[in-house]
């Protein structure tokens, strides 16, 4: 029987046994009248690994960050984020849909990076004209970008900035745990210059459902009756809080061995001829490829797929993402990359 290779994304992540049984055993209550045991934990763990006040347990990442836009900033604000980020690309518009807020997109480096004289360029003076700016948004690590890491000096530079401009800033760390074994640093030296940070359980952390919100307190009061309001209240979510305990506990240090695969990953295929990988982009979990060849990405993905039994997301005629996760080991690139060599011959 054909072995299936997942490299779609972090997201298939399954929770590991310790979580199931976590799951099964759990202590609830209802979590929207702040009953619930469990959930509390979470909370008050994820807070403390941040650095911050307190912290909300949500559904996904991207309600986190809708409520993050809808309590920092009233509508008809403008907020500033880098033209290739989650928020502004993949968030369903919501931003402006839901909160009333105005997109400044401000183009990257070729990695996805802010440059901060950009950023500091990007808030104009007070004009009847503009709408005012009321918030940055940083993407850590940079999903397109190719799972990229911004400097944390850069970091320090944003809420310089901000400060001046007298707005605040907001993280969407979906895998901001990747940037911090990444840099090697504490999580919370990443996110120390922010006002507010979402990071998600549910990818290389193997946990099945939810991602975290956090911030000052009144930030997060003002986030549970946004997260009411978006119907994201939960009752007995203890059940799901108990594999993200775990996922804080036990899943951050071995992301780094996502890191290796995909490093393997990365320059196997570079060398492979008519396939192509920026090699300088790969410095987490994630890996674009390019192919340059006369046969195009949907051959390659289709063949991987119905051939070898390796999912990979094909995003055009050209770019192929790949993302490795705890479900993917040595071996498992070792074959992938046999796999496309064959493809490609």
């Amino acid at each position: 029987m054909q072995k299936t290779i997942n490299l779609l994304s972090d997201t298939v992540t399954h929770p590991t046994e310790e979580m199931r049984r976590a799951i099964c055993e759990a202590q609830v209550g209802d979590d929207v009248s702040k009953a619930d045991p469990t959930v509390n934990k979470l909370q008050k763990l994820a807070s403390e690994m941040m650095g911050m006040e307190d912290a909300l347990f949500v559904p996904s990442g991207t309600m986190g960050n809708l409520i993050a836009l809808l309590c920092h900033c009233p509508a008809g604000k403008e907020v500033l984020l880098e033209t290739d980020t989650h928020i502004n690309k993949f968030e369903v518009g919501g931003m402006a849909r839901v909160a009333g807020l105005m997109p400044y997109p401000i183009k990257g480096d070729k990695l996805g990076i802010l440059d901060p004289d950009d950023v500091r360029a990007a808030i104009r003076p007070e004009n009847v004209h503009f709408p005012a700016p009321g918030l940055l948004c940083i993407e850590n690590t940079h999903n397109l970008g190719g799972g990229t890491v911004h400097p944390l000096e850069y970091l320090a530079q944003y809420r310089k900035i901000a400060d001046d401009a007298g707005i605040k800033i907001h993280m969407d760390g979906a895998r901001v745990f990747n940037a911090a074994v990444r840099q090697k640093v504490d999580v919370k030296e990443i996110v120390k210059h922010t006002d507010s940070v979402m990071f998600c359980l549910s990818k290389g952390l193997s946990a099945p459902v939810g991602s975290m919100l956090c911030g000052k307190k009144e930030f997060i009061a003002e986030a549970v009756r946004a997260r009411k309001m978006l119907g994201g209240g939960m009752r007995q979510a203890g059940v799901l809080a108990a594999a993200g305990i775990l996922a804080l506990e036990q899943m951050v240090d071995r992301l780094a061995e996502d890191h290796q695969t995909a490093r393997k990953l990365a320059e196997g295929l570079n060398s492979i001829n008519g396939i192509s990988v920026e090699l300088e982009g790969v410095q987490t979990n994630l890996v674009y490829l390019s192919v340059c060849a006369e046969k195009d990405a949907h051959h390659v993905g289709s063949e991987l797929k119905e051939k070898y039994g390796i999912l990979c997301e094909v995003r055009d005629a050209v770019q192929m993402r790949m993302v490795t996760h705890r479900h993917i080991t040595s071996e498992d690139i070792d074959y992938v990359l046999d796999c496309t060599s064959k493809i490609m011959a």
